[in-house]
């Protein structure tokens, strides 16, 4: 396991229960009484190595929604697991909107426990690899390679590869999540600094004491703390591109010497007495809405025009749902080689429908989530809506079973691969409700699948099979000949007598 479980509940007879299962089952733990007791763990040394976070969602004074959204300003990636008491769906789905993995009732069983734990761990650490893939390739991103055929999207791309000719100064706007880093880097890929650095920051990230060296690099012996040189990302950048991401969250003392940087060409590092020339491209994002905070007196107005001189505004997902089977097929085809080495072929037409039908708040980066965590925990070549329960939460609803998919045909990107010997003789547990073509299954194929699984499991034990699976023994050895069974049947019992 990569770290421990940081538990949050302010009942302490609830915490030792969760710790004690938890600790039988050979996870580490890290408790805490409340929200602000875990945000103090989380600050510190030990906190950065916390895999799963369980967080009771009423408490007094910071409450689980509270926390989670303390969680996501500090950019925690552990996914979280909520625990509520009977009753609490319209908790569960408020907390799986503010980015919750999973939820457990409560009293949970020690096993429902163990099962969130190792779903969470599952996802965390096929997301880490994930993460790493992509860093390795994500700076060779072009405009081609922007998945979308929405008109709403078109005016971006026609302002991206406008402003890819020149070295104009872009700020990009929309929602978290909406893809501007993409549009940025495709804006550094198609134009003459391509092969350049393209150094990225996310100012709402940095702790405010360190922004300027951080942006502006630091001599050594400048600050306590300050052991080495360090250049700064403008320096990093010098010949490439420079994204500050979340520009709206960078604190008003910085703003003038980032205004004086971009009119000059010039950083001061902190405790420097010369002054660096650089040559930068300088791309902006935020998803605040600027002009707003330029009245509140949070953000200077000569630094926001000399930055929005080419704006150009991300629509949110829910303004093109055109694009959502789009990008579920391009996370489906990059995403399934890795997590299911191919098994995951394509998505059911009523899976589709429910993703197209919901409104996606945490937009495209959330659409890719939910589509990343379906792979993990999918057994079949289709995904389905049982393998969304977060999203399914949320739709409660919509009633999908009343829709007509009869003439709908799923989303398949290729054949799937041929059944290992494992689905083709399923194991104990499992059944396959699609057939190889995305189909569901003849009812008689299952029946007949289960007989044989019952078979097996109780050693061909007429009496037992037949009380199993709720049917009389004559009933039982009509359906043995009918679907040719009988040879089994007597080989099961041969070996049980």
């Amino acid at each position: 396991m990569a770290g421990p479980v940081l538990i949050i509940d302010d009942d302490p007879v609830q915490r030792r229960l969760v710790d004690a299962a938890l600790t039988k089952f050979g996870f580490s733990t890290l408790v805490a009484e409340g929200g602000a007791a875990a945000l103090s763990i989380l600050d510190s040394a030990q906190g950065r190595d916390v895999a799963i976070i369980v967080l009771d969602m009423v408490m007094p004074g910071m409450d689980g929604l509270a926390v989670l959204g303390e969680l996501s300003a500090r950019s925690v990636e552990a996914p979280v697991i909520v625990q509520t008491a009977q009753g609490g769906v319209d908790n569960v789905v408020a907390a799986m909107r503010a980015g919750a993995f999973d939820f457990v009732v409560k009293p949970a069983s020690p096993e429902r426990l163990h099962n969130a734990v190792n779903n969470a761990l599952k996802v965390e650490s096929r997301g880490d690899e994930q993460k790493r893939r992509r860093r390795g390739t994500a700076a060779a991103l072009t405009f081609r390679d922007l998945v979308t055929r929405s008109p709403s999207m078109d005016r971006v791309l026609r302002l991206g590869q406008k402003a890819a000719a020149s070295n104009i100064p872009i700020l990009i706007e929309g929602e978290s999540g909406v893809g501007k880093e993409m549009v940025a880097r495709a804006i550094q890929g198609t134009g003459d600094r391509r092969s350049r650095p393209f150094v990225t920051v996310n100012c709402g990230a940095i702790p405010d004491n360190l922004v300027e060296s951080i942006l502006f690099g630091h001599e050594k012996g400048s600050f306590t703390g300050a052991t080495e040189k360090h250049a700064g990302k403008f320096v990093e950048a010098n010949g490439g591109t420079l994204f500050l991401d979340e520009i709206g969250d960078l604190p008003i003392d910085i703003q003038v010497k980032l205004l004086r940087a971009v009119q000059t060409g010039e950083v001061d590092p902190v405790g420097s007495k010369q002054t660096i020339k650089v040559d930068i491209r300088l791309i902006s994002a935020t998803h605040r809405d600027l002009i707003q905070r330029v009245k509140d007196g949070l953000f200077r107005e000569d630094l926001f025009y000399r930055l929005n001189v080419f704006p150009i505004m991300v629509p949110p997902l829910r303004q093109r749902p055109e694009d959502i089977a789009l990008l579920v097929r391009h996370f489906i085809e990059r995403l399934s080689a890795g997590e299911t080495r191919g098994r995951v072929t394509g998505i059911m037409p009523d899976a589709l429908t429910m993703l197209e039908a919901y409104d996606w708040p945490g937009n495209i980066r959330q659409l890719e989530n939910a589509v990343f965590r379906a792979l993990v925990l999918s057994d079949g070549h289709l995904l389905t809506p049982a393998d969304f329960p977060q999203i399914r939460a949320q739709l409660g609803e919509i009633d999908l079973d009343a829709v007509d998919f009869s003439q709908a045909k799923p989303l398949v990107l290729r054949s799937p691969p041929p059944p290992s010997a494992s689905e083709a003789q399923p194991l104990y547990g499992l059944m396959r409700t699609h057939d190889e073509r995305g189909e569901i299954r003849a009812l008689a194929d299952i029946e007949r699948e289960m007989i044989r699984l019952a078979l097996d499991h109780y050693n061909g034990q007429m009496s037992e099979v037949a009380r199993r699976l709720g049917i009389g023994r004559s009933t039982l050895y009509r359906k043995l000949k009918e679907y040719g069974l009988e040879g089994e049947s007597e080989q099961d019992e041969r070996l049980a007598s």
